[in-house]
């Protein structure tokens, strides 16, 4: 029986030499992948109490919102700045190479909520510690974040060590 990281492509010197990146679109272009990933990433919910999944743009919507109407559950975006044309709120963090800003419409989260995170990868973890302030700043509570691949040497753990990660690959070294 083949594992989810059967399905992921490995592309070395990309996007620049000494770069291994993990194409995770080929699960998604194969209809057993792609059930596995879900099925998989499904599994990490298994006894998480939460009312919100969130996905982050763009890959956190292919996995979350199917997780979302798997488990009955609303799904909330969040989007790159200017994407959302309600009242939002965002926050600004640190790329690499300059800054992003990120954010939600204002009324997605309700004070109290308990919110899942939902992403395809972590690696740095500046993305998702964003994602926790706005989700934060709206009044909710992080219940858990998941991501489909975990790339550990990147250390996202560290910066988002006050959260509960889960991820169904680790691909360490390379």
């Amino acid at each position: 029986m083949k594992k989810v990281e059967d399905y992921i492509t490995s592309i070395k010197d990309f996007p620049k030499e000494g770069i291994i990146f993990r194409d995770i679109t080929s699960v998604l272009q194969d209809k057993d992948g792609l059930v596995l990933a879900i099925d998989e990433m499904q599994k990490l919910l298994e006894n998480v109490e939460f009312d919100v999944i969130a996905g982050t743009e763009s890959r956190g919507f292919i996995f979350g919102m199917p997780l979302a109407y798997n488990l009955k559950k609303p799904f909330v975006l969040v989007r790159k700045k200017g994407k959302l044309p309600r009242e939002t709120v965002s926050v600004q963090y640190d790329l690499e190479y300059g800054s992003a800003e990120i954010e939600m419409h204002k009324d997605a989260i309700k004070p109290g909520q308990k919110v899942v995170v939902v992403d395809d990868l972590i690696a740095t973890g500046g993305t998702m510690k964003a994602t926790a302030q706005l989700i934060e700043q709206l009044g909710g509570k992080v219940a858990k974040m998941i991501f489909l691949v975990e790339l550990p040497d990147l250390k996202g753990r560290e910066v988002l060590k006050e959260y509960e990660i889960e991820s169904v690959v680790k691909f360490s070294g390379e």
